[in-house]
């Protein structure tokens, strides 16, 4: 019995119920005078549930006592994944619970303190977590790829403790209603496999790393906070308007004092009261990269909160960056801050030798550095939300993201039900709660490649659709997908059309002669249905880096540079009308499960696993200046007709 499908009401009825994950606001914990943070990042112990039915610490109780007394451990890296950090077979492919546990000193005015609230956050546990500390469940959550928190102060404040302990149980099964789906397969023919015997079935092209991916740490605020931040901006010519909604929890009765800084520190526009709109005179605009002079301005928005409580007066002071900018779509354009924007850049994958899909600094500013190399100015987080963190640096260098959701492989029939659709719902909510502020996020998408076609998928994206316009009516909304244009049942309801396509690699494989022509009709044929602007969201080939041959054949660097270039020439055919974008398919390889047909992973990155550049790279990068530097001319011809929407001049 490997995880949800079949034993997971019995697993929750051992617990004795079971909390919710806190609700509300979602704010990323930052360090002010009013708040800190300990970061739980390094060595935690591990053990993986081997017993055939994978409950066996739920039925002897492992979250009660130090994991090492009810058997061996293993060191486990966190933030990282399970899968590869050891040399053990059976934990590289393993499906079910596993179970990490950490003891944690705490300064003493955390436990001594009753106006400190102390609150756990996981940034993200792949796919269905329960947590206890010092042994008392506190909280559960589905879902891999986004954060959840719980309040565990009166926990931690009820006696004269100075450590907790933390234990995280994770079951990584996929099912028809998961995000993404999958299938669990028992083989019963006991004259080919073991007893019991099961693989995990998906319909997605990466492997189903699991773990604690991100960090995870503690932090607190006052008993009476801010809760959430909700910013929205617009431009009225030169004046830049920020409007706010700030919500608190703890009290009624409070003071709340707004003020926006500029990047030297200086206030520009201030406000009290829990909303507001705050208006900046000759406002510095939120610029991609390569778009403008000074791409990715950030103001901060200071949030000084004053309550008054039974124990006397509480501060609380937030500050979030924001970054004033417009999106708008039309039939044949996206435009950002009323100018026109070209997507180009890349699809990626959180994936790197050892970590698996570990957050990792380093790892995460070298792609960021290869990315401005490229001079690409955009990225789709193919095929799930990313981290925090990553959000944020797109925000501080101008990188644009499309914001995908983990609906990916959505192809059963069943996966198409109420309790999915309630679910990807909720996921949205969690997305949107989460990443709402960030300027760099100009598009969410709810799904790739989805099974469109299937009679309930038009009334589940539209439901879905209308959902996410709802929670954030800012942004356009689109699913990536690689059907028929006649067929799409859910391409009514998008607001871009982004399309995958693999010409001359699964479709007339090696024929490059014929991509100019399937592309352009492709194109064609969805702007003519839909009249929406779209984007060539996925294009490439698998290329072993070393591999040569001319006249070019598959798999060589040679033929993913002139598949590549045949793309580029039919696409510049159509980007001057309505196409808004490219992205290729991959930034770099990654891992995906075996099969006769992948080599150690996905091979279409143009650069290595290990971050090193193959011909196409160079092929790329090439491109993707010209046309930044075409897209400038055109800013530049705009401000000068007094059409452009920023106070500045390239």
């Amino acid at each position: 019995m490997a995880g949800r499908p079949a034993g997971f009401g019995a697993v929750l009825a051992l617990l004795g119920g079971c909390a919710l994950a806190l609700r509300g606001g979602m704010l990323y914990p930052r360090e002010s005078a009013s708040r800190e943070r300990r970061e739980l990042d390094g060595l935690w112990k591990f053990r993986a549930d081997f017993s055939e039915n994978r409950r066996r610490g739920f039925e002897q109780q492992w979250y009660r006592t130090p994991l090492r007394e009810s058997g061996p451990t293993l060191d486990m890296p966190v933030p990282s994944s399970f899968n590869d950090v050891g040399q053990d077979e059976q934990l590289r492919s393993f499906v079910g619970w596993v179970w990490y546990e950490r003891e944690v000193t705490l300064p003493q005015r955390w436990t001594q303190d009753p106006g400190t609230r102390v609150v756990l956050r996981i940034g993200s546990a792949h796919y269905y977590a329960i947590v206890w500390v010092n042994g008392v469940h506190v909280t559960e959550h589905e879902g891999g790829h986004l954060p959840f928190e719980v309040d565990i102060s009166k926990l931690v404040q009820t006696g004269p403790l100075s450590t907790c302990r933390i234990t995280i149980a994770i079951n990584n099964t996929l099912t028809p209603h998961t995000l993404p789906p999958g299938t669990i397969l028992y083989k019963t023919d006991t004259s080919k496999y073991p007893r019991g015997y099961f693989v995990q079935n998906t319909n997605f092209d990466f492997f189903n790393y699991a773990g604690l991916h991100r960090p995870v740490l503690l932090y607190t605020t006052p008993t009476t906070y801010i809760d959430d931040i909700t910013v929205i901006t617009d431009v009225d010519q030169n004046t830049g308007l920020v409007s706010y909604q700030i919500d608190v929890q703890g009290s009624e009765d409070f003071q709340l004092e707004v003020c926006l800084l500029d990047e030297e520190g200086q206030v520009v526009a201030r406000d009290v009261g829990s909303q507001g709109l705050l208006k900046v005179p000759d406002a510095h605009l939120w610029w991609p990269y390569l778009m403008h002079e000074r791409p990715a301005y950030l103001y901060s928005l200071e949030a000084r909160l004053t309550a008054q409580t039974a124990a006397g007066s509480v501060s609380d002071v937030y500050t979030l960056p924001v970054g004033i900018r417009t999106v708008a779509v039309t039939e044949s354009q996206f435009l950002i801050n009323g100018s026109p924007f070209y997507f180009h850049g890349v699809n990626k994958h959180e994936d790197a030798d050892v970590r698996g899909k570990g957050f990792d600094w380093p790892l995460l500013v070298k792609d960021f550095n290869l990315l401005l190399w490229l001079g690409a100015n955009a990225f789709r987080t193919s095929h799930y939300p990313y981290a925090e963190e990553v959000m944020q640096l797109c925000d501080q260098y101008g990188i644009v993201v499309i914001d995908e959701s983990p609906g990916v492989g959505i192809v059963l029939i069943q996966s198409y039900n109420n309790e999915s659709l309630q679910h990807h719902l909720e996921v949205m909510e969690e997305l949107v709660c989460r990443d709402k502020n960030h300027p760099a996020v100009v598009m969410w998408s709810v799904a790739n490649e989805p099974a469109s076609f299937l009679k309930p998928a038009g009334d589940y994206f539209k439901t879905l659709i209308a959902h996410t316009k709802a929670l954030d009516p800012t942004r356009p909304v689109t699913y990536v997908t690689a059907s028929n244009y006649e067929l799409d049942l859910g391409a009514p309801y998008v607001d871009v059309i982004c399309v995958n396509s693999y010409y001359s690699w699964y479709h007339d494989p090696g024929h490059l002669e014929v991509i100019q022509l399937q592309v352009a009709t492709e194109l064609e044929n969805w702007h003519r249905t839909y009249q929406k602007p779209v984007i060539q969201s996925e294009y490439g080939a698998d290329t072993i880096a070393g591999f040569h041959h001319d006249p070019p054949l598959m798999y060589t660097e040679e033929y993913q540079k002139s598949l590549l270039e045949q793309y580029h020439l039919a696409l510049d055919q159509k980007r001057k009308d309505y196409v808004v974008g490219e992205l290729i398919w991959n930034f770099a390889d990654f891992m995906t499960n075996q099969t006769p047909q992948r080599v150690m992973g996905n091979k279409k990155g143009i650069f290595t696993r290990q971050r090193q550049p193959k011909h196409a790279a160079f092929l790329l990068r090439d491109r993707y200046w010209k046309l930044a530097n075409e897209t400038r001319s055109q800013q530049w011809a705009l401000r000068v007709q007094g059409l452009g929407k920023s106070p500045c001049t390239l």
